[in-house]
Order: C-alpha cells, then structure tokens, then sequence
C-alpha cells in the first residue's frame, strides 16, 4: 500500500517542479512577452480546488499573483532608512508590454510589498530612455487602469493615481490629451474635497503644462473652474 502512495505522490509532485522550472525559464529580460497558461474554466466549477476556510480563498488580485510567480522583474529591497526596488535586469530592456500595464494595476494594492514595488516600478520604467515611444502605444490600456485607481475609495490608492498620471503626461506630452476626458470626471469628484483641492489642481496644472493648449480646452469642458496656468 505505501509504494502506491508513494508513486502516487510522485507523479503528483513532478509535473509540478517541471511547471515552475518553465516559468522560471520565461522569466528573462527578452523583449517577447512569455505566454501565461490560462486556468482551466473546469478549475473555478470544481469543489476540490476551492477551500471555503483557505486563506487563499478569496481571489488575490492579478498583481499579487503576478509578482508571487515572479512576473515583475524587480524587486523590493529593504534598506536601514529608505526601501529601493532591485531589477533583475536593467530597466531599459524590460519590455513595457505587458510591464507598464501590469505595475499601472498594482497601484490599486493596498499591501505591502505590493504598494511600493508598482508605485516605484512604474515610475522607473517611466523614466528610463526612450519611454515615450514604448508608453504612447500603451495608453489605451494605462488610461482605463488609472481611471479606475482616480476612482478607488482608499485615499493612498488615489495618491498613487495621481502621481502615477503626473509621470504618465511628463512622458506622453500631448499623446495623452485624446484620452484625458475620462480622467477627468474622478479628478473634478475630489476637487470637491478640501483635503485634495491643492493636489488635484496641481495635477492639472501637470496635465497642462504637457498637453498644451489643447489640454487646456479639455480640462475646462469637464472642469469649468479650472483657471489655467
């Protein structure tokens, strides 16, 4: 009886080192995105992989996941005074796509590491040569992800939104304007609030300052108070 179980474990246990030996492999600095297998539809619909008492019952975000498999090439450093993030490889050859969007959803975490690794990681990918012509391309998908952070109720998430979109529009320049109105209507909502009047007003005077003239137009269609810089 106990050879069966035996081999019964065994051929549980090696599939499974064979799974993270590809994922580690996939992990390089290459320019071309690795595949990620998708979970089976079977999986969510079947009671054995479900444990109702399991801390790990409810969905952790795609963030979490991601960084727990070791899909963000960086990681945190705790340093005697101030915390710094480490890459695996420098910067400037990480691919933005998927990167920028994945790290653009992790500033909705509200743990740590999490909340530090995607406020600092995004904002390094940003500031790395040549991340206009890689950031441009991704808007149509950064934008909705901020907008949902601009929309968040945690106040440090919303900060991070912010910050985030102040790096984003350095780097954009007048690219950004296009998606700017559906931004807009989450910044006028906390103008309303006095805790972030100055903030939220220094931020579009950002969004002016990068977008121009143009963004000027835009920023007043939403927000008719607004006095321009």
């Amino acid at each position: 009886g106990s050879n069966v179980l035996r081999m019964s474990s065994d051929t549980q246990i090696k599939p499974k080192t064979a799974a993270q030996k590809s994922k580690k492999s996939s992990l390089t600095c290459s320019p071309e995105p690795a595949i990620k297998p998708q979970p089976k539809p079977s999986d969510k619909l079947n009671p054995k992989t479900i444990d109702p008492f399991g801390a790990y019952s409810r969905p952790t975000s795609a963030f979490a996941a991601t960084y727990a498999k070791g899909g963000i090439p960086c990681r945190l450093v705790h340093g005697s005074v101030k915390h710094k993030l480490q890459w695996e490889c420098p910067p400037e050859t990480v691919p933005f796509d998927p990167l920028l969007v994945t790290l653009a959803e992790g500033l909705r975490e509200t743990k740590h590491p999490y909340t530090f690794v995607s406020k600092e990681g995004f904002q390094e990918l940003l500031l790395v040569e040549g991340a206009a012509e890689k950031a441009v391309p991704l808007l149509p998908r950064l934008v909705p992800v901020l907008k949902a952070t601009l929309a968040h109720a945690d106040n440090e998430v919303f900060e991070r939104g912010l910050d985030a979109l102040v790096q984003l529009s350095a780097v954009a320049g007048p690219s950004l304007n296009d998606h700017l109105k559906h931004l807009l209507t989450n910044l006028s909502r906390r103008l309303m609030d006095k805790k972030y009047r100055e903030k939220v007003t220094v931020t579009l005077q950002n969004l002016e300052q990068y977008g121009g003239k143009a963004a000027v137009a835009i920023i007043k269609s939403k927000i008719p108070t607004y006095c321009s810089i």
